[in-house]
């Protein structure tokens, strides 16, 4: 590293940030990457990996519980170890840490680590930072770069009634990491990591209650999705209460009260830990924004189709940049970035066709318009559902529980959105995206032949009933 001055130096190395280093090297950039942090970001370190395999222990769980529907006897009872439930999934984010830093030295990329910060025309500071683990890393120094990339982040947001403490009120962070289950947890929030958490703590034995401010679960989603899933937590033993907004939390007490505002009046939930899930902030402060005089509005950098902010050689991606707030649409756009600087020809991302997918059980995947959105939009649509209850591969799998729900455009079949609730929805809306990339029509996607059995049939299925012709329903 003695010859500090690059093409293009990335801050930030998420998965936004370390992909665009790596496709700037095979573009024949000189590049570098500032983390004050851990290689990989939150997504890798104590985000979507780790959460991940959390959920996944938790389904082993749940699995495990319907031995019985399967022909299958188990002499004795399986229980949690949280604790090892927790280093499973540390293991599995360490795993991957080394992973990025392999892809570094394979891609000889140089790393500072450190607190990076813009500093004049083409410069940024480094100083040293801490990491998760409390570790001081980086030294001080100052590097050149022709191009900057920020890639920072967000962080889990703060409200005023939910002051987290790291204790009692807990963020995303606490809850991957923390060594003992709550018996009862309140989790604020019914978005993707609000519900996914709730999930994982009720199959860990904790007692659960989602608050959300609006009137269903993961109100994003289509208003179908959200009913299936809160016939599903309900079923599972979580409670939800929608319509619903938190005032306060007491923690002078040995428990906690909760007090919520609802449709019928004010209600107080006692419970041992509330976790704020109320979305996230992108980490614009103390990196140089001002200073370099890049605008940034509503907690986000302002940029344009390719990431370019008002300052020359400064450009934002990921979420800094604003929503969705999604790893692989930071990916996406950092990789479009780097592209344009090389000169590449390349086209802007159609942010109507970014997958949103959430990993409770079951899992919710989805893509483009919602029915109400379509018709809000002005098309005259055709709409088409198919359950998994009709499904041979699911009900072999032991799970027929939810359904694909598919919207098109009448006039000319156009493939306006996806909506899956199922086992393994995230698995299957890849062809959605696709072929909506593709510019697909309804006839050419039930004239794709999908193998049988599968759950994919589904997306087949229920785009046959969208047109009036249902094969097997």
């Amino acid at each position: 590293m003695a010859n500090s001055k690059y093409d293009v130096v990335v801050i930030g190395t998420g998965p936004g940030g370390y992909e665009t280093a790596i496709r700037a090297t095979q573009l024949g950039l000189k590049t570098a990457v500032v983390e004050k942090n851990k290689l990989g970001g939150v997504c890798l370190n104590i985000g979507c990996i780790p959460t991940k395999a959390l959920l996944k222990s938790a389904e082993v769980l749940e699995e495990a519980g319907h031995l019985s529907d399967f022909g299958l006897v188990l002499e004795g009872e399986v229980k949690a170890d949280f604790p090892r439930v927790i280093e499973r999934s540390r293991g599995v984010a360490d795993k991957m840490n080394k992973g990025v830093a392999y892809l570094m030295k394979k891609n000889k990329i140089d790393v500072h680590f450190g607190h990076g910060r813009l500093a004049g025309k083409n410069k940024i500071d480094i100083e040293p930072s801490t990491d998760m683990d409390d570790e001081k890393i980086g030294e001080k120094k100052t590097i050149e770069a022709r191009h900057i990339i920020i890639a920072t982040g967000a962080r889990a947001r703060e409200i005023p009634p939910l002051p987290v403490d790291g204790e009692k009120i807990i963020t995303y962070r606490e809850a991957l990491l923390q060594k003992q289950a709550p018996k009862r947890l309140v989790v604020c929030g019914a978005g993707a990591i609000g519900v996914e958490f709730a999930y994982f703590y009720n199959q860990m034995g904790s007692d659960v209650t989602v608050v959300e401010l609006l009137d269903r679960l993961v109100p994003v989603e289509d208003k179908d999705i959200s009913k299936e899933l809160e016939k599903a937590f309900k079923k599972q033993g979580i409670k939800a209460m929608t319509s619903a907004e938190v005032q306060s939390v007491d923690t002078s007490g040995k428990t906690l009260k909760v007090k919520v505002k609802t449709k019928k009046g004010e209600e107080t939930i006692e419970c041992d830990q509330v976790l704020s899930a109320v979305g996230v902030a992108g980490n614009i402060e103390d990196i140089g924004l001002e200073e370099a005089g890049v605008m940034a509005e509503k907690g986000k950098i302002e940029v344009d189709e390719f990431y370019r902010t008002n300052v020359e050689g400064i450009y934002a991606i990921g979420d800094v940049a604003g929503p969705p707030w999604l790893a692989h649409k930071a990916s996406h756009e950092g990789i479009l970035c780097v592209e344009k600087i090389a000169g590449e020809d390349v086209h802007p991302i159609n942010y109507m066709n970014i997958p949103g997918c959430t990993y409770c059980q079951p899992q919710i995947a989805s893509v483009g318009y919602t029915e109400e959105a379509a018709k809000e939009a002005g098309y005259e649509i055709q709409v088409g559902k198919f359950p998994f209850s009709a499904s041979g591969k699911a009900s072999a799998l032991g799970h027929t529980e939810g359904f694909v729900k598919v919207i098109y455009d009448k006039k000319y079949g156009e493939w306006l959105g996806c909506h899956i609730i199922a086992r393994d929805a995230t698995e299957l809306i890849a062809e959605t995206v696709t072929a909506r990339h593709l510019e697909t029509t309804v006839h050419e996607v039930i004239e794709a032949m999908h193998p049988h059995p599968t759950l994919s049939e589904a997306v087949m299925e229920a785009s046959r009933d969208a047109i009036g012709e249902s094969i097997n329903i």
